[in-house]
């Protein structure tokens, strides 16, 4: 089973669309297996976003990250990080296609609602920074609950 870092970025916060975002990746089948809300800071934002630190966008990607608590969690599934990226979309809004997350709820590049792990790699490095070993959960979904 493989697992990706989604994070909801401060417009999902804004929109009150946490639920909703949340419901298609559960509809989907896949199993959230850590889910925390946090207010990143700029040392935590400098460190997800270190690919970028010298490109010009930069200092935005981190304003807008730190501007409003988050919520970041883990998924887990078969083929769990090209399949979110499916259901996330093109950065882009405006190029996303139909049906996608940012597709149906996002307004701009930024403003783009969600971040989701691009590569398995990405998802093993960027769980470690947002989660401490003992936050992530195994558990077994499949058997019956009881009263």
């Amino acid at each position: 089973m493989e697992r990706t870092l989604i994070i909801l970025k401060p417009d999902t916060i804004q929109r009150k669309l946490i639920g909703r975002i949340i419901q298609r990746f559960e509809d989907k089948g896949f199993k959230i297996v850590g889910m925390k809300m946090i207010w990143i800071d700029k040392e935590l934002a400098t460190k997800h976003y270190e690919a970028h630190v010298n490109k010009p966008f930069f200092s935005s990607l981190v304003n807008f990250i730190t501007s409003l608590p988050v919520v970041v969690m883990v998924l887990e599934g078969p083929e769990v990080v090209d399949q979110v990226r499916k259901m996330v979309g093109n950065t882009d809004c405006k190029k996303a296609d139909v049906g996608t997350i940012r597709f149906d709820f996002g307004l701009s590049i930024q403003n783009n609602l969600i971040h989701a792990s691009e590569s398995k790699e990405d998802a093993q490095r960027e769980i470690n920074i947002f989660f401490k070993p003992g936050e992530l959960f195994s558990y077994d979904d499949s058997r019956r609950l009881t009263e």
